[in-house]
């Protein structure tokens, strides 16, 4: 076995058509679209290495035959807000053997060892956390588009080469069928209807004032987790674009306090939906297809991100933002389910969001850590 650099177009098709074999008797599996990958190792189009940098390995066995992958990356920007310097690994695909699994770990450690890190993070993406992040151990159910799918047996051969859990990534669901709980309701109407209180949902002509808004409020509301980076309008503008394809802007709901951006949050019809059954193509027959699906519609909506300001976290903003989507997506009759993804352990705000919702468990992610 040796692994292989990336650095031609066949071993780049190599890395991505490993999982067609890997997946190939599992149904719930929806391979993620090429180019949707290929934009986490494109300069042009990741504004993540401005300040950063990554490579890729196929692994290859004694015939030639792709059996793995690993990508490994170093972010400037977060890499020295651990007690240690921290890259990442991610994309990590492999058969069930150990030796393979470690040859990968081994190479990945390697790499980020030259560089100067001590500890490495995975599997997580080099790009924001909405996408490509976390091992699936738990709710192998089709994954919503952008979180990742894992086979069962990938846990332990992260656990036997010596990662252990840094956090727990819980994605909790919402089932539409049914009313949100009576209490739930009840305080939301009463905090709409406050006086200077305002709803906006998002509006492709004044997107930059909102992706303004987002980031400031994102920012300020983040801004003491452990290790949290303020995001950047580059990187917002990057994200909006790519969801442009399949973004309802009655899904993206702000709101504000004396005009004050307060709190906010992301969701997006789930395109996995759509791209099912393409096997990670998009040429002309797929578009057709993807038009249709996306013109019918789907059934599930993916909440991508949410946040409020520290000074308004317990006004109950949320659960204003939470009727005003009910609002315009309950009378289409379309959706029947909501997937909340995902939300660390750390976060218990948010969690007891989840909770009062009355959402329920649906899968859980890993982010794993080992020390170099």
């Amino acid at each position: 076995m040796k692994a292989v650099l990336v650095n031609n177009k066949q071993a780049q098709q190599k890395f991505l058509n490993i999982v067609e074999k890997l997946y190939r008797a599992d149904k719930a599996y929806i391979r993620p679209l090429d180019q949707d990958v290929e934009k986490v190792f494109d300069t042009k189009h990741n504004p993540f290495f401005k300040h950063g940098q990554c490579v890729r390995w196929i692994l290859v066995d004694d015939k030639n035959k792709t059996i793995g992958r690993i990508a490994a990356f170093v972010n400037e920007k977060k890499a020295y807000g651990y007690e240690v310097a921290t890259g990442g690994v991610g994309f990590f695909e492999c058969i069930n053997d150990q030796k393979a699994a470690n040859l990968l770990f081994e190479t990945a450690k390697q790499w980020l060892s030259e560089r100067g890190m001590k500890a490495m993070e995975g599997p997580i993406n080099f790009g924001e956390n909405d996408s490509f992040w976390g091992l699936l151990v738990e709710g192998f159910i089709p994954a919503s588009y952008g979180m990742n799918y894992h086979l069962p047996y990938y846990h332990n051969l992260f656990k036997t080469y010596g990662f252990e859990t840094a956090y727990e990534q819980i994605t909790n669901i919402i089932d539409l069928t049914i009313p949100f709980p009576a209490r739930f309701t009840k305080i939301a109407n009463w905090v709409a209807a406050k006086p200077g209180y305002t709803f906006k949902h998002f509006e492709k002509s004044k997107a930059e004032k909102y992706i303004n808004d987002l980031m400031e409020i994102y920012n300020d509301g983040w801004k003491d987790f452990e290790n949290f980076v303020p995001i950047k309008k580059e990187t917002l503008q990057e994200s909006f674009k790519q969801m442009e394809v399949i973004m309802d802007e009655n899904l993206i709901w702000f709101a504000y306090i004396d005009n004050e951006p307060a709190s906010f949050i992301v969701l997006i019809p789930d395109a996995n939906q759509m791209i099912t059954g393409f096997n990670g193509k998009l040429g002309l027959l797929q578009k057709l297809k993807f038009a249709y699906r996306r013109w019918r519609g789907v059934k599930r909506m993916r909440a991508i991100v949410m946040g409020t300001k520290q000074a308004y976290q317990k006004h109950g903003l949320e659960s204003a933002l939470f009727i005003k989507l009910g609002e315009y997506v309950l009378p289409k009759n379309q959706y029947t389910e909501l997937e909340l993804s995902w939300v660390g352990d750390f976060n218990d705000k948010m969690l007891a969001i989840h909770e009062a919702t009355g959402a329920k468990f649906a899968k859980k992610h890993l982010t794993l850590r080992k020390m170099l």
